[in-house]
């Protein structure tokens, strides 16, 4: 199973590492790329050919600002794109959400929150359980470990405003 991440400057490196650890947690195997759309765009496209040919599933792109580099992605792959909209402008990452959620139809970029690689991440791992019956299981069973923790969060709420009204 093959994932890969595209950022657009090394600033964003520590937004998106979150998102390498889950997938590499996952047992997915990750290609990190720093490629900007607009410095780096000849490398880009070389990179997004390679990953066209490799068996990458799905690809992760995080940007701030005028974030083209999601949509650049999309434009030269069928591979599904998620946009990762980055903070760190005067608009503190609106202007990337905008920019990244507003494709034209046809090429679509799936869009999480503002700094939400990790988000990016689960969604990239349900894209690739479709197809892969163990990581659907792992994902399961994540999803019970995380509604156990909520279960138990209610619990202790219960007991203590409960134990405080008996008195």
């Amino acid at each position: 199973m093959k994932a890969a991440i595209i950022m657009g400057s090394t600033s964003d490196l520590p937004k998106v590492e979150p998102a390498i650890n889950l997938l590499k947690d996952a047992g997915i195997s990750v290609k990190v790329r720093c490629l900007s759309a607009h410095r780096a765009s000849r490398q880009l496209t070389k990179f997004i050919e390679e990953l066209n040919g490799d068996g990458t599933e799905v690809i992760i792109t995080a940007a701030g600002m005028a974030a083209a580099l999601p949509g650049v992605v999309a434009a030269q792959t069928v591979l599904p794109v998620i946009g990762v909209p980055l903070s760190g402008s005067v608009l503190d990452g609106q202007d990337a959400l905008y920019s990244i959620v507003q494709m034209p139809p046809g090429i679509p970029v799936a869009t999480v929150a503002i700094n939400g690689a990790k988000n990016a991440a689960w969604l990239a791992l349900e894209i690739m359980a479709v197809k892969h019956d163990e990581l659907r299981a792992a994902l399961l069973f994540e999803r019970k470990k995380m509604q156990d923790v909520a279960i138990a969060a209610n619990e202790e709420v219960i007991s203590k405003y409960e134990a405080e009204d008996a008195e």
